[in-house]
């Protein structure tokens, strides 16, 4: 099962106990005394979701690492592929720093 299918089935079940508790014509007191928390739930969870992925993104990037041997490794790379294409005929401008 993918990720998307696990979400959609999720919030398929989700919707269904939702859709049921706002059309339900049972005189149950939970449901008459939460009945706006209820019908406004869908759009405090979005709220929420998104206050939980911008929290997410913000410490991944927060504690992402520098590689400084990927990066000199990579610098040397690109010089040997510069030297290659030089010997294959290709002209390289230089760009001025």
């Amino acid at each position: 099962m993918t990720k998307l299918q696990e979400w959609l089935s999720g919030g398929g079940i989700l919707f269904a106990i939702w859709f049921y508790l706002i059309t339900s014509k049972d005189n149950n007191d939970f449901i008459r005394d939460n009945y706006e928390l209820i019908l406004y739930s869908p759009i405090i969870f979005i709220i929420l979701f998104g206050l939980y992925a911008a929290t997410i993104v913000l410490y991944r990037v927060y504690t992402f690492n520098d590689c400084e041997e990927a990066a000199v490794e990579l610098q040397k790379e690109i010089v040997e592929a510069k030297e290659q294409l030089v010997k294959l005929g290709f002209k390289l401008q230089e760009k001025s720093k």
